[in-house]
């Protein structure tokens, strides 16, 4: 169905995956960023309401929502309604598993999408295996050898952003629209400590999960310079899985993509020159 597709955050880790799968099968893209480079990039930033531009042609749309906040509806809703004005009828919103409808940050963006739009699909992922390799955990496996979370031995279906990518495609592409939120999630639910095995095994060096209080987290994270509201609102994350929140599996990556997605260790063997 798609004409012209907008991918908002589109140099980042799922954005720029969604895009290269687009234009690899001849869709136009516009590259939603903060900072253009590119041909085909557009100037976007949801705290400028200039930015509604950049539906300009678009039949449909990714949207990835801000990461340094938590006001997420009342920072997106204006753009979203000028985008429809501009003739955008579907939205496709990277959510998270920890977020359903109606719930906090982009939950409410969620809610409004399903009330409000012709057509919309809510793609709430698992937590990316990337968090290890390119995120918040590559440094201190390569520095300290160790993950540091307040988890305990919650597990997690972790899933690769090329998985969530191909979703995405798929809910943007797709004639019907979905109209439904999806959970997506890796082949298997591993604690931090299975990861820090798998790591080890492959790396062979021994890699540990160092498992901290809620209150520990939030202090490294606020060293790190995040807020103190933001850096609380993830170290709740991982008290959700610490309290078995996450320890699931789904069939929807096999369902909307037509494969299964793949395992942890695929993952990191493909990733052991990072560590």
């Amino acid at each position: 169905m798609a004409e012209r597709i907008l991918v908002t955050g589109g140099t980042g880790t799922t954005g720029s995956r969604v895009a290269r799968r687009l234009e690899e099968r001849g869709i136009p893209v516009a590259i939603g960023t903060r900072r253009p480079k590119a041909a085909g990039d557009v100037p976007f930033d949801w705290a400028d309401p200039a930015s509604a531009a950049a539906f300009d042609g678009c039949t449909a749309a990714y949207l990835v929502a801000p990461t340094d906040r938590t006001d997420h509806l009342a920072l997106m809703q204006p753009i979203l309604e000028r985008a429809m004005a501009r003739g955008t009828r579907r939205f496709v919103l990277l959510s998270s598993s920890q977020f359903a409808s109606g719930g906090p940050m982009m939950g409410e963006v969620h809610a409004w999408l399903a009330g409000a739009v012709p057509e919309w699909a809510v793609l709430r992922p698992s937590w990316f295996m990337e968090n290890f390799s390119h995120g918040p955990h590559d440094r201190t496996i390569r520095e300290d050898d160790a993950i540091f979370s307040a988890t305990g031995t919650g597990c997690v279906g972790f899933i690769s952003a090329d998985d969530i990518a191909a979703a995405a495609v798929a809910a943007l592409t797709v004639e019907t629209s979905l109209n439904r939120d999806a959970i997506l999630t890796g082949p298997e639910a591993l604690s931090y400590g299975d990861v820090a095995g798998v790591i080890s095994g492959l790396l062979s060096r021994p890699v540990r999960h160092v498992s901290l209080e809620s209150a520990d987290l939030v202090r490294r994270h606020m060293a790190q310079g995040l807020p103190r509201d933001y850096a609380e609102a993830l170290a709740h994350l991982d008290e959700v899985i610490r309290d078995g929140g996450e320890d699931r599996t789904t069939p929807e990556i096999l369902q909307l993509t037509g494969r299964e997605p793949i395992s942890f260790r695929q993952f990191a063997e493909s990733n052991l020159p990072r560590w």
